[in-house]
């Protein structure tokens, strides 16, 4: 048997593994170590072991768990909520504001958390409610809250940037920088709809009544100081990072204190919000840690049968497809691997067949992490196994329909593939903010 079937047959094992409901670390997992020992005997067994000993000796792995602890501890002790009423004030007048501060909030809570989840449970559970009550299109704003919360993953301390780094062996630090403007972008596309469309059609976003717009300035003053939290952690986490202050590892650390002082100094830090942000800091980090492990295992086998090869011999020397054209049909497969798997399975399928594939042909791999994200997000949000559906469908109150949920996500990932565009025709949209501070 050639190498290049048993490589298909890895491939085909893995995802037919994953479609039985069996834990995405589980069958990777095994169908590396089985391979292993299959293809080279008992001493097979030292090459997903050495690989995941690497993990073990990474020393930027403890940024990942103290990421998760931040961004669930300024979620649970209700920080978030404080932002949110700021947002609510100071939009709430415009047509649609009540969604563009959504975005806003998105943003933020991005900004501190690095994951989807904290953002989706905050926008589900704060400004869904309020803007229904306020009369906005159910249909909308359940697509403002799907998008925005898929931010996450992009702006940094994107997490999922951390797990490429992590499998694709790039500078976590470079990542994040790259995904800054980027997510800045799709933000910016997300507002520009909504004011285009809540002006086209104001009933889908009215502004708010004049009785709640009638606060004195001082007031809506002091309701900004919500914000100065969020600032201060971030500027101390990603701004001491830039600085050259603070490693990588020890600004994760600041961050994750930096939170628990906050919810300290506002009264909020109970042992009930101690005890449910450690309960899901580590259960989400554990999760991560496996899905890494197997990730790298299955890499290491693949690796030694030369998939890689194999794949860039097919693709450029079989079908002559120019470096564009290749980087173009990956990009295809993510999408169309995202409409029943989920980002951190993608990565594992393809990172270690990818990304040497990328280098060979040219093209810098930390804009190609960034192109990734951007298709994670858009993997999030479309059926029929969209993260972000399944988080809205358990989140929604009973009068969102599935079928509400499934429209509301047409427009925004247009929006999405329109970035995505965007970014590969001009790679200095990302490139730029890392290339000039690691200049510096």
């Amino acid at each position: 048997m050639s190498y290049e079937l048993i490589a298909l047959l890895m491939f085909a094992s893995m995802l037919l593994m994953l479609l039985t409901g069996q834990r995405v670390f589980g069958a990777i997992g095994f169908v590396a170590t089985a391979s292993a020992l299959a293809l080279w005997g008992v001493g097979g067994i030292e090459l997903p072991f050495s690989a995941a000993f690497k993990l073990f000796n990474w020393y930027p792995l403890l940024t990942l768990p103290l990421f998760v602890y931040m961004g669930y501890m300024l979620s649970e002790s209700g920080i978030a909520n404080d932002l949110y009423r700021a947002f609510h004030v100071w939009f709430g007048p415009l047509p649609g504001g009540l969604a563009l501060g959504t975005i806003g909030l998105m943003v933020v809570i991005s900004a501190m958390n690095g994951l989807s989840v904290a953002g989706m449970a905050i926008g589900a559970t704060i400004a869904l409610p309020e803007m229904l009550r306020r009369g906005y299109d159910k249909v909308m704003v359940t697509g403002v809250i799907q998008a925005g919360s898929s931010l996450g993953i992009m702006i940094p301390p994107s997490v999922v940037l951390v797990l490429y780094g992590m499998i694709a062996r790039q500078p976590v630090g470079q990542l994040w920088l790259a995904g800054v403007f980027p997510g800045l972008l799709l933000a910016a596309l997300f507002m520009l709809y909504i004011v285009i469309r809540c002006r086209l059609q104001p009933q889908l976003g009215p502004p708010l009544a004049a009785a709640e717009r009638q606060m004195p300035l001082t007031d809506k003053l002091k309701l900004l100081r919500a914000g100065i939290i969020p600032f201060l952690i971030f500027f101390l986490m990603t701004g001491l990072f830039v600085m050259g202050v603070t490693s990588l590892v020890e600004s994760s650390a600041v961050g994750a204190t930096a939170a628990t002082l906050a919810a300290l100094v506002r009264r909020r830090l109970t042992a009930q919000v101690m005890e449910d942000t450690l309960r899901k800091s580590l259960g989400v980090s554990c999760m991560f840690m496996w899905v890494i492990l197997a990730a790298l295992c299955f890499g290491a086998v693949f690796d030694g049968l030369g998939a890689v090869k194999a794949i860039e011999s097919l693709l450029i020397g079989r079908w002559e497809l120019s470096p564009w054209g290749v980087l173009i049909m990956m990009q295809v497969s993510y999408l169309l691997m995202g409409t029943f798997l989920d980002d951190t399975a993608m990565l594992v399928i393809v990172a270690p067949l990818y990304v040497p594939l990328i280098i060979a042909l040219g093209f810098d791999p930390v804009w190609y992490g960034v192109l990734y994200t951007i298709t994670c997000q858009i993997a999030y949000m479309t059926p029929p196994f969209g993260y972000n559906l399944f988080l809205m469908r358990a989140m929604a109150p009973p009068e969102i329909s599935l079928a509400d949920i499934y429209r509301s996500i047409v427009p925004f990932v247009l929006l999405m593939i329109l970035g995505l565009a965007l970014v590969m025709a001009f790679p200095q949209i990302a490139l730029w903010l890392p290339n000039t501070i690691y200049v510096q």
